[in-house]
């Protein structure tokens, strides 16, 4: 492979902003897996986020791209999984899988799709110092006759039309929008851009804790939210917290720990649930054991949005609610985006 721009390449990044700014651009927010597309004639590469190759995860991504892409392209942007109307993201994660077999059947399966949205390199030529807006026109261009799984982000420079999209997307599992300066350079792993997402907040039970990776504080509580039957399911982390504030915690849930044995999230809960302790999907050396504590203590947390029943991301602490009821802590307290259909949105 012999490009104007090799990989690894670090993508550029966006910094999170409250309100959408007006600089000529704005596009849906993909929640996939960010990935810079490497092609020079038969060769194909999939560089991550963390500059990591995902070529063999993708075949039919790969083999899509060698029939859409120009024969020579470097192009940033990201793969996702559609399932009915909406972004799978949990179905995304399962296609990460060591044994080849079961990369293949998934890609039948739960097959992924690219959404290109940056040119970097086309033919002989490094565009990444070039403006955006003259990269987003040879985007276009070179991807004219593109047909699924490759498609082109769809984009707007009026404000108002920005506003709905981040609005109605989400009902389709997208997590906000990105505004591009129209007048930039591509800066791989610089905050170039700017990001609007959804938050939303929700009072969660604080059900136990695990340790920091620097020593006897708390590294990050573990929250819970109860279904209708009554059960406590596990929905994510809060891990926001300056040290000294770790400290303090350590002393302060002290008097809620409890036994394992008496403990909802064990080796009796449902068999298919994701509960602490488990052995991690990505790194199964990863210690994820946890202190258990008696499911009283309830917390605010500032959140985006939903992928099944978890939090998509780590949770930001908001404040302490001594005045809720752990069993009030329920999944009926969540606002639900209003359903829209992806392919209105790809087209």
């Amino acid at each position: 492979m012999r490009l104007p721009v090799m990989p690894p390449v670090a993508p550029m990044l966006a910094r999170s902003v409250k309100e959408i700014p007006d600089v000529g651009h704005v596009e849906p927010k993909w929640d996939g897996f960010r990935t810079i597309v490497f092609r020079d004639g038969d060769e194909v590469e999939l560089g991550s986020r963390n500059e990591r190759p995902m070529t063999r995860y993708f075949p039919e991504v790969v083999e899509a791209v060698r029939a859409t892409f120009p024969p020579r392209a470097v192009i940033d942007g990201e793969i996702v999984v559609v399932s009915g109307d909406r972004l799978d993201f949990e179905a995304l994660q399962q296609r990460i899988h060591p044994a080849e077999s079961r990369v293949r059947r998934l890609s039948q399966e739960t097959p992924a799709s690219f959404v290109a949205f940056d040119l970097l390199a086309l033919g002989d030529d490094d565009l990444t110092g070039l403006p955006f807006s003259e990269r987003r026109a040879r985007l276009v261009e070179a991807l004219a006759d593109a047909q699924a799984p490759v498609h082109v982000t769809p984009a707007t420079d009026d404000l108002a039309t920005a506003r709905e999209w981040f609005t109605q997307f989400e009902g389709a599992g997208l997590d906000g929008v990105v505004a591009k300066p129209l007048d930039g350079t591509y800066q791989p792993d610089k905050r170039a851009m700017f990001k609007i997402k959804h938050e939303r907040t929700a009072d969660c039970v604080v059900a136990g804790y695990r340790l920091h990776k620097q020593g006897d504080v708390v590294g990050s509580l573990l929250l819970g939210l109860y279904t209708d039957d009554g059960r406590l399911q596990h929905v994510g982390v809060v891990a926001s917290f300056p040290m000294a504030r770790r400290r303090e915690l350590v002393d302060e849930l002290a008097p809620l720990t409890t036994g394992v044995e008496d403990h909802p999230w064990t080796s009796a809960a449902p068999t298919g649930d994701r509960v602490p302790g488990a052995v991690s999907r990505w790194n199964a050396g990863k210690d994820l054991s946890f202190v258990p504590l008696r499911p009283e203590l309830v917390v605010e947390v500032a959140y985006d949005h939903m992928e099944g029943d978890r939090f998509r991301h780590t949770t930001q602490f908001r404040r302490w609610r001594p005045d809720r009821d752990a069993s009030s802590c329920t999944y009926a307290q969540l606002e639900q985006p209003v359903s829209f259909d992806l392919a209105q949105i790809l087209g």
